[in-house]
């Protein structure tokens, strides 16, 4: 009896997680997010396309991307009936972030919005690096001749020492 409370009750706690879960995500999209943002996660310098079908036919559209930087942009007709697409460009100055996009369609005045997330780098294009090597004690610290002419002397001495060392002990002068 007591194993069977406890699936039961089980059961009835993942399914109550599950539909909380679910219900949220289902009814996120208010009646303001008629944006689509292509892609919706972007680097700093990327070409950005935004696509509504809010605006009904042949309808066109005034977007704002003010919050990330880029200005204005136009949505005009798309090639499918009934959309309107437009474009513009993340700034490389850009900081990491969501940002709100803004459009406004012309018939009508209805505020269309979406979200853009600026990222430093992403899996396609990762950061380039730049700096030195922090590898500790040591290491060059650049190409300056009066440290590699001493480097170059101090091999040379090691060698010329090592070269007489073993030449002593082949003709057994003591060492």
């Amino acid at each position: 009896m007591r194993r069977t409370t406890r699936l039961l009750t089980g059961t009835a706690l993942a399914v109550a997680v599950a539909g909380g879960i679910a219900v949220p995500a289902y009814g996120a999209r208010d009646a303001g997010t008629d944006l689509e943002i292509r892609p919706v996660g972007v680097v700093p310098g990327d070409p950005v396309t935004v696509h509504t079908s809010a605006c009904g036919a042949d309808g066109t559209a005034a977007g704002d991307a003010d919050a990330v930087g880029a200005g204005r942009f136009t949505l005009v007709p798309g090639a499918q009936r009934g959309e309107a697409t437009g474009e513009f460009r993340v700034p490389p100055s850009a900081q990491p972030g969501t940002y709100e996009i803004v459009a406004q369609c012309a018939r009508g005045g209805r505020r269309l919005t979406g979200d853009l997330v600026v990222a430093l780098a992403s899996a396609r294009r990762p950061p380039a690096p730049r700096g030195s090597v922090k590898t500790g004690v040591g290491g060059a610290l650049g190409p300056d001749p009066v440290q590699t002419a001493a480097g170059v002397a101090a091999l040379a001495v090691a060698a010329a020492g090592g070269t007489w060392l073993l030449h002593r002990r082949a003709r057994g002068d003591g060492i």
